[in-house]
């Protein structure tokens, strides 16, 4: 049951992420939008939880380890945007990179601080499961351990803490991304015109499949430009953020059929285009 929640859960947020657009010239509406969304989600799986129940313990630590903090985590996220873009100064100059700049250090310095430095953190990322039932299970927080005070504040019923402490990797790992695309040179600078009127109209899909394309193709900087680095220029220049790049195109190579349907698209418009003038 979990298994099928949380693709359920996931095909949602993507869903309406593209439906927002998340656009840097629409920013804080759609940061707004998502969080707004995220949050009735999030309630949403509560009562679905609170209801039904886990069949077993594989069943409750799945949910607290993987379908919980992926809510969460983005919610914490689009939280954060909306809170620094709503106090960001309005121009592009240097008071802006600045703001920005110190965004990602206070980022850093956190994430050093509170998670990095963990026994936890370390568990996690190593993908260890042995103490699985220790961090996502209802009821075994172990106070011996020497809590945050937050611990005491969570809801018994729906959190284990530690569903938390995932979700504040996820967020991070997201925000991080945010702010380095913001803290780089101003690339709007480099081009005539108004940028704001180039839109691109294609699937994120779409999008992601051509980056890919140029990028092992060596198109780019004899493919030493590094994928994320060119899709902060593309999203940057197209006023469009694209999320994460290699969860989709790993979809992508689980595609049934053609894996490369947009380049295909090019490919048969262009020779199409072609013909017109022979």
């Amino acid at each position: 049951m979990m298994r099928s929640l949380h693709n359920d859960v996931l095909i949602s947020i993507r869903n309406e992420e593209q439906k927002a657009g998340m656009r840097y010239i629409h920013i804080i509406e759609e940061s707004f939008q998502m969080t707004v969304f995220l949050k009735d989600l999030l309630g949403k799986v509560r009562k679905k939880v609170l209801k039904e129940g886990f069949k077993n313990e594989p069943d409750e630590i799945f949910f607290f380890k993987k379908v919980k903090p992926n809510i969460l985590g983005k919610l914490i996220y689009y939280n954060k945007i909306y809170r620094i873009e709503t106090a960001c100064p309005v121009n592009n100059g240097k008071i802006y990179l600045k703001y920005f700049n110190r965004e990602l250090e206070d980022l850093k310095l956190k994430f050093k601080r509170q998670i990095c430095s963990s026994d936890f953190y370390q568990y996690y990322r190593s993908g260890r499961t042995d103490r699985d039932c220790d961090y996502f299970i209802l009821g075994n927080l172990k106070i011996h351990n020497g809590l945050n005070s937050f611990a005491f504040d969570i809801d018994p019923e729906f959190s284990t803490f530690y569903d938390y402490k995932v979700a504040q990797i996820i967020a991070n790992e997201l925000l991080h991304d945010y702010l380095l695309a913001k803290t780089e040179t101003d690339i709007h600078s480099n081009f005539p015109g108004k940028l704001e009127e180039l839109e691109w109209t294609e699937s994120k899909n779409a999008l992601i499949e051509l980056i890919y394309a140029l990028h092992v193709s060596g198109a780019l900087s004899n493919g030493k430009g590094g994928i994320r680095k060119i899709t902060r220029a593309f999203e940057s220049f197209l006023n469009i953020q694209l999320g994460d790049l290699h969860h989709a195109f790993h979809r992508m190579k689980q595609r049934v059929g053609s894996r490369t349907m947009y380049l295909d698209k090019l490919k048969i418009s262009l020779d199409n285009y072609m013909d017109k003038d022979l």
